[in-house]
């Protein structure tokens, strides 16, 4: 089958290849991708900026998200079966969804909302995942709370925008001065135009804020929280905790080296600080598809590619030109 792989870090370390149908083991499901989107997190790997973390063995399949229908089912896989179509964003060391097909453990696979195409499907699971875990998992966002958005326009914030509104939460964005109508459209209460307006000018008393910019965004951050507040960042630096949700606890003391410069200001502040970074869950995207369903959710796409042309989606994304998520299809 055709494939976009690995073949070495860097910037032009992806390209097409014929590799093998992946084999199909006792829990997976082969799954026939007929859509997959492009997220940040794939350049990143592509460049091996999560090499020590991430064992990936090269070539590897580059991918974080899926939509397509099933074709197999391993031996002890019950709740699926051919023909189902689906939606998932697989684990990490088992993701390659810029390929024909996907074995993907059903653990991590959910029935796509039946309201959605494969495309809008497949700009899902990962920013989904993310703003459930992130906001619910980590921040345990009730009603009434104040949430700040960064990039609420792109992939992830437009949709953190809306899981925060159906949390109960106050929602503020920063946002371009052609896109704050759209993030307005999405649910922000308060969007700032970052051409005109310095956020922590405006924004004070914070419960959390989401940040995916980076550390001059993040430090700001910190300042316009609340006592005992949180910043969570998606693009790091990671910290302690991160270690042990890789199953790494030797790393502890390199990722508290790496974020000791903003937790101790965080602390300062008296505030919190914490690393994000997704995972897999076939439950939380069953959930969730009921949310794009009852219309709750709606997911928000810039522009689609097709298979062939997946390098040139991925560059599309690295120029920072996404307003929404990049979607491939088949």
């Amino acid at each position: 089958m055709k494939a976009f792989v690995v073949t070495h870090y860097g910037p032009d370390g992806l390209r097409a290849a014929d590799i093998p149908t992946p084999p199909v083991g006792p829990r997976d499901v082969l799954v026939d991708v007929k859509a997959a989107s492009v997220n940040p997190l794939d350049k990143m790997v592509r460049n091996g900026e999560f090499k020590q973390l991430l064992k990936y063995q090269r070539p590897f399949t580059l991918g974080h998200d899926v939509a397509g229908i099933i074709t197999r089912v391993g031996a002890d896989v019950h709740e699926f079966k051919a023909g189902d179509e689906i939606y998932a964003r697989p684990r990490d060391l088992r993701t390659g969804t810029f390929a024909e097909s996907i074995a993907i453990d059903a653990d991590d696979v959910a029935i796509k909302p039946a309201s959605l195409s494969f495309a809008e499907a497949a700009a899902v699971p990962l920013v989904a995942l993310a703003a459930w875990q992130s906001l619910v998992d980590l921040a345990d966002v009730r009603p009434g709370q104040k949430v700040l958005v960064h990039a609420g326009a792109g992939g992830l914030g437009s949709t953190v925008i809306q899981f925060a509104k159906h949390l109960g939460a106050y929602v503020a964005t920063t946002a371009h001065t052609r896109d704050l109508d759209k993030v307005r459209d999405l649910g922000a209460d308060e969007a700032i135009d970052y051409t005109t307006t310095e956020f922590t000018d405006v924004l004070h008393g914070y419960d959390v804020v989401l940040d995916s910019l980076g550390p001059a965004s993040l430090e700001k951050s910190l300042t316009i929280l609340k006592p005992g507040g949180l910043a969570i960042s998606v693009v790091g630096p990671p910290d302690p905790a991160f270690a042990a949700q890789l199953g790494q606890p030797l790393l502890k003391p390199v990722m508290a080296l790496l974020s000791r410069k903003v937790r101790r200001r965080a602390k300062r502040l008296g505030v919190r600080y914490s690393f994000f970074f997704m995972h897999a869950d076939g439950t939380q995207l069953k959930a969730l598809a009921a949310l794009y369903d009852a219309g709750t959710l709606r997911p928000v796409l810039d522009r689609t590619f097709d298979f062939d042309d997946t390098l040139d989606a991925l560059a599309y994304v690295e120029q920072g030109k996404a307003n929404g998520k990049i979607v491939i299809t088949r």
